[in-house]
């Protein structure tokens, strides 16, 4: 069940608004990394918010449904750190950020199963 879904079946009310396009200014395969990451903790600061607002209004039912979005984040995070401790162990070696970039290409989206 994904988030609209969810939202549908416990009645909420659904605004869809624009967002704006993070902003990205790196020049190296190492910069735009380190700045995904931040990008991915502001998405955990986000998700942390609402879990926060379930959690002061004792809505037991998003939070358990907030979880997959938490865990979900832990990886995401844990996924582009471990391509920046590769990218700052590989430096300047074009052909292993050849390889990097291969090995990356093979990952396959595993789509979520909430609820």
């Amino acid at each position: 069940m994904g988030m609209f879904d969810y939202l549908n079946e416990r009645g909420g009310k659904i605004e869809l608004l624009p967002i704006d396009k993070p902003e990205f200014s790196g020049k190296t395969p190492l910069e735009i990394f380190e700045e995904v990451l931040k990008h991915e903790q502001y998405v955990t600061s986000r998700i942390n918010t609402v879990y926060d607002v379930a959690e002061e209004v004792r809505d037991r039912a998003a939070m358990k449904f907030l979880d997959w979005y938490i865990d979900e984040q832990v990886e995401e995070e844990a996924s582009v750190d471990g391509v920046l401790s590769t990218l700052r162990l590989i430096g300047d070696d074009k052909n292993a950020l050849l390889l990097l970039d291969k090995d990356l290409a093979t990952r396959t989206f595993v789509a979520p199963v909430i609820g």
